[in-house]
């Protein structure tokens, strides 16, 4: 199925705000500051504190858990550890310019070597920015989290922070992350682009701690940078807003959300975000790729599909039931500005689409600054023809063909006891048509069981033989073919 992520997409924005939890009784404190003009800083909220103390041991990582952070050493003093047979769970960590590492550490582990290359958007965009282009002369909206608006990777093309149903007293942890891999100065895509943030909470905070989703703030985030654009000179308008989170009708604030970004479409402005398949007529798709830390981010045959949704891929032999023609770009192993300090990085191992979403819309800096009159549907449609892509090789020798039988009906047991579960309070024909539309691409609007179990015992089938075979992961994005095509262009 399509992964539909409707949390922020590194499913890291709810924790990062429960700081006002340790005060107590406190109420939560919304903060709405905006400048007077469209310009300048509204406030400059400090670092944050993540100094843990020490740990008597670290994580043991298990790629079958879902939460984020599966082994994570930021801020943490490991001085005291014996780390000789730690290297597998080194290699899946996450850490930061404040964590302590023991003096000797198992031999292929250098967590300096790590972060640099993490600093490296990868892919040959480097090369583009010795050639000028960087996004020179185009502004990029950003709205997310509280800023570490001093952070030397963009604080002199800071051109405006303002807070807009702000919770965040300090700088959280995503800010900084999905600002520095935008048009951070060392390690963005875009290090010449103009950046135009507000920060901005999703949502409110009941008394019993959960949080309750409502996308109105966001709609009028996005509303006010469009404010703020029209003030703007025709050279150095914002071209594109990153917005590192998704959003479903059941949602509240939803239809506002929608039609703000429909405004911001008409005005010429790229919105990239967690819904951007929706938001652009289920045209535009994109995914994110995994690295594993020491490989090289300039080379191709470096990524994979990312962690979590490798097995979705080998099950299908395709990008985990998304549209064919999607645009995959790095996601994991990026080292990026940290909160904690303006000089201060972290490396995150992991990621997910909140890193890809700035990387995309960095990518649409370099691609204004050399074509001024791009639109985001010919961005798009370059972008898929010039992409790249690697071979995948198989994970496990072929089974035979009574243990391939023995699977395949299980898994079809599996899809139609799904089917079932689904349709409950609703007609199974139109349940199997969703599951079918939904792997296929099709649009059909009911099936019989019949038709179903015929289309699934095959689709069964190629999952259990999925990872016996390599298969072909395409459409890496080639920024350096992207862009020289898009020179070409007459328009």
């Amino acid at each position: 199925m399509r992964a539909r992520t409707l949390l922020p997409s590194f499913g890291l924005l709810i924790p990062a705000l429960f700081f006002f939890l340790a005060a107590g009784s406190q109420e939560p404190i919304y903060r709405t500051t905006l400048t007077r003009d469209g310009r300048g800083i509204v406030r400059h909220p400090g670092p944050a504190d993540f100094h843990r103390g020490a740990l008597t041991q670290i994580p043991v990582y298990h790629p079958g858990k879902t939460e984020s952070f599966k082994v994570d050493l930021r801020g943490y003093d490991l001085r005291a550890l014996n780390l000789d047979n730690r290297l597998a769970d080194l290699m899946m960590a996450d850490f930061d310019a404040r964590t302590k590492w023991p003096t000797k550490l198992p031999k292929g582990f250098n967590p300096s070597r790590i972060m640099d290359i993490g600093k490296n958007p990868g892919l040959g965009v480097r090369e583009l920015h010795k050639r000028g282009i960087t996004g020179k002369g185009v502004g990029v909206a950003i709205i997310d989290q509280g800023l570490l608006a001093d952070h030397v990777e963009y604080k002199d093309r800071l051109r405006l922070y303002e807070e807009i149903h702000c919770i965040d007293d300090t700088a959280a942890m995503h800010g900084p992350a999905v600002a520095s891999i935008a048009v951070g100065k060392t390690i963005g895509v875009a290090p010449g682009a103009d950046l135009y943030y507000i920060a901005e909470t999703h949502g409110l905070f009941q008394p019993d701690h959960k949080f309750e989703w409502d996308f109105s703030y966001l709609a009028k985030s996005v509303e006010r940078i469009l404010e703020v654009n029209r003030r703007l000179p025709e050279k150095g308008k914002i071209r594109v807003i990153s917005i590192s989170v998704g959003w479903s009708p059941r949602q509240k604030g939803y239809a506002e959300i929608v039609a703000a970004v429909e405004r911001a479409k008409k005005e010429g402005l790229f919105v990239v975000s967690s819904s951007l398949f929706e938001t652009y007529d289920h045209k535009l798709s994109f995914h994110g790729l995994e690295r594993e830390p020491m490989t090289d981010p300039d080379r191709f045959e470096s990524y994979r599909p990312g962690l979590w949704w490798i097995d979705r891929f080998y099950m299908q032999g395709t990008i985990a039931g998304l549209p064919r023609e999607t645009l995959l770009v790095p996601m994991a192993s990026r080292s990026t500005a940290s909160p904690t300090g303006p000089r201060d990085y972290v490396f995150y191992r992991e990621g997910g689409w909140s890193w890809s979403i700035p990387y995309i819309a960095g990518l649409y800096a370099l691609a204004c600054q050399i074509k001024p009159a791009i639109t985001p549907e010919i961005f798009w449609t370059k972008a898929i023809e010039t992409g790249d892509f690697v071979e995948i090789p198989a994970r496990r020798p072929m089974p035979p063909e009574k243990e391939i039988e023995k699977q395949a009906q299980k898994t079809l047991d599996d899809v139609m006891w799904w089917a079932k579960e689904s349709s409950k309070g609703k007609d199974l024909g139109k349940a199997m048509a969703e599951l079918y539309n939904d792997q296929t691409g099709q649009r059909v609007e009911t099936m019989n069981e019949a038709d179903f179990r015929f289309w699934a015992a095959g689709q069964a089938r190629e999952i259990v033989l999925g990872d016996t075979k390599p298969h072909s992961l395409k459409t890496i994005v080639n920024p350096i073919r992207l862009i020289e095509a898009l020179k070409k262009l007459s328009f």
